[in-house]
């Protein structure tokens, strides 16, 4: 993706553990890493990795155990809940495996549903282009029983949008998708999140995903393998210390 000059989440050594002594759990263990503003990062990893912990975090939906977590240069793990709850709404989309739709309403109030919630008002021009961006247009007055998986999920990357977040969190989104629905569904979200010049963070056990990504972040037992900074940053640090040493 282009414009990519900003950094928008960054974390510096954060931690989340669990438990004590024996029993001790390093779900998080000292994790650095950057994501730019336009960015589609990909985060994959085995079971138990700490992917979802880190997402958690990340969204503030979880604190940390210590570290810090700067979403637009700010301190986001050092907030109060209140303080959180409005950052999710207004700066992060949330899309998850469960679909999460409420089964009493239809597509189009899903979609407005959380803009109500934080008392925003609808732009209703805006809508609709993610709708027919996503496929939907002749769904908007059908209730969640009655579209298929793809469709559903489809609903949820349109809710997630609607409120212009600067950030789309995706944890495993096509987790309950047969493969060829999947893909179209991630087509979809990345070019939708590149439409509306969105960062996209997806976690993933699915190699073809991952490829789809600008870059991919490896986990292993809560710590960063590679990838946890931008090459063009990775570079810029490796040419300060080699001007510091001259």
């Amino acid at each position: 993706m282009k414009n990519q000059t900003n950094t928008i989440l960054q974390t510096e050594d954060l931690c989340k553990y669990y438990g004590s002594g024996d029993n001790l759990v390093k779900a998080v263990d000292h994790i650095d890493l950057q994501i730019m503003q336009g960015e589609f990062v990909s985060i994959i990893g085995k079971s138990g990795s700490g992917k979802s912990t880190l997402l958690h975090m990340l969204g503030a939906l979880d604190n940390p155990t210590s570290g810090k977590v700067y979403l637009d240069g700010e301190n986001i793990a050092s907030l109060k809940a209140d303080k959180l709850s409005t950052i999710r709404r207004r700066k992060i989309g949330f899309i998850f495996q469960a679909f999460n739709l409420i089964p009493a309403l239809n597509v189009w109030e899903n979609i407005v549903l959380p803009l109500g919630l934080d008392g925003k008002p609808l732009d209703e021009a805006f809508i609709e282009d993610i709708i027919a961006t996503l496929g939907l247009a002749e769904k908007k007055r059908s209730l969640p029983n009655t579209l298929s998986g793809g469709q559903q999920q489809r609903c949820a990357i349109a809710r997630a949008i609607a409120a212009k977040p600067s950030l789309i969190l995706a944890d495993e989104p096509t987790g309950n998708l047969d493969t060829k629905t999947g893909d179209e569904v991630m087509a979809l979200l990345k070019a939708s999140a590149q439409k509306y010049g969105q960062t996209l963070v997806v976690i993933t056990h699915n190699e073809e995903i991952a490829q789809m990504a600008d870059r991919t972040i490896m986990l292993a037992d809560g710590r960063i393998l590679s990838g946890g900074i931008p090459t063009d940053r990775k570079n810029d640090a490796k040419e300060a210390v080699f001007h510091a040493k001259n």
